[in-house]
């Protein structure tokens, strides 16, 4: 209930039992290093004390004290809210975003009140990934300017039920794996987020359900045409060339391997690092003054995976000097104490 604030959870048992609370609950996986998160905390706190969100429960974890629950959850980085409903995950949010955190809280509230009432079952969706996908949002302004401005927001552009890793009805999540098999990259709009946005496009278009599908800002169609120009090989060639990826996996790891004399694929950037290994590692980099570029593995699921069987090294981050692998942050801090970290890092 709303008035015991948020729950920080402490073991594994815990966890189990509080996510399979028929009631929403929000969970807030957190790591004290990083700054994102005590704002975050606050955000629940203050949400937790509304009395419109009195059925929600709301927690706390510290996902590095729970590597188990966290590796199961797919979190990647911190802080990340996970959404469940009667023990299944519907919803998540990854990264520091109050006004967003807000109002899909009260978002997935309503669709549980709403499933309470009329005693219906949750979809809850694959929850998987999809590689470089954007989430839009209104803006101010007209509805024809706030819906060009939407459309427009990626070359190409799907207004559906939910958001591409968690898809609330079968049709769009049907159209993600369409796109997905073109390997295109594409931004998403979820129509529950904002009634008006989803009333006006069905005039606007006049295409009167969902999912629909824009192409550098014109509309081809819902699910059925998708299904048609997909298999007839149409769908593909009116893609824009610039969002499917060319060549092989493997080619587009030796490119980005090689994209720098020496690389570093981690987790967020160098000015935000979104992990404590990270961290130690832009940390010891920057320490040696040498040139160097990195590549974020969150952003990009195919890479994040494909580069661990390329390298055959399992976890991240990784160091590459002229393409070739160095190795984890254990490498390179046995390579600083040896003395032998400069030379290695610089290819001699």
């Amino acid at each position: 209930m709303a008035d015991i604030g948020v729950v920080e959870l402490t073991s594994e048992e815990q966890f189990d039992a509080f996510v399979k609370n028929p009631k929403l609950v929000v969970v807030h996986f957190f790591a004290d290093w990083a700054s994102e998160c005590q704002p975050m905390n606050e955000v629940l706190e203050a949400l937790s004390k509304e009395q419109e969100l009195k059925g929600v429960l709301f927690a706390k974890i510290p996902a590095e004290n729970f590597p188990k629950i966290s590796m199961q959850c797919k979190i990647s980085a911190v802080p990340t809210f996970l959404f469940y409903l009667s023990g299944k995950l519907v919803d998540r949010l990854d990264g520091a975003n109050a006004a967003k955190l807000t109002q899909m809280v009260k978002n997935n509230n309503a669709k549980a009140q709403t499933l309470e009432a009329a005693s219906a079952p949750i979809l809850p969706g694959d929850v998987k990934p999809v590689e470089v996908a954007i989430t839009a949002k209104a803006t101010t302004g007209s509805s024809d300017d706030v819906l060009k401005k939407l459309i427009n927001q990626a070359p190409v552009m799907l207004f559906m039920k939910g958001n591409a890793e968690n898809p609330q009805c079968g049709f769009s999540r049907q159209a993600v794996a369409l796109l997905k098999e073109l390997k295109a990259e594409f931004g998403t709009f979820d129509i529950f987020t904002d009634e008006k946005v989803r009333q006006d496009l069905k005039t606007y278009s006049n295409w009167p359900t969902y999912p629909q599908l824009y192409i550098n800002g014109e509309l081809i169609g819902g699910l059925d045409i998708m299904k048609e120009m997909a298999a007839s090989g149409d769908l593909a060639q009116i893609m824009p060339k610039s969002t499917q990826k060319a060549g092989t996996l493997d080619d587009r790891l030796k490119q980005l391997t090689h994209k720098a004399p020496l690389m570093a694929f981690i987790k967020g950037d160098r000015n935000v690092p979104k992990c404590g290994f990270t961290r130690q590692l832009i940390e010891i980099l920057n320490e040696t003054k040498l040139p160097y570029e990195t590549f974020d593995i969150l952003t990009d699921e195919e890479v994040r995976q494909g580069l661990k069987t390329f390298s055959n090294w399992p976890t991240y981050p990784q160091v590459y000097v002229k393409g070739s692998l160095v190795g984890g942050l254990d490498i390179i801090k046995e390579l600083r104490e040896g003395g032998e970290l400069l030379s290695t890092l610089k290819g001699e």
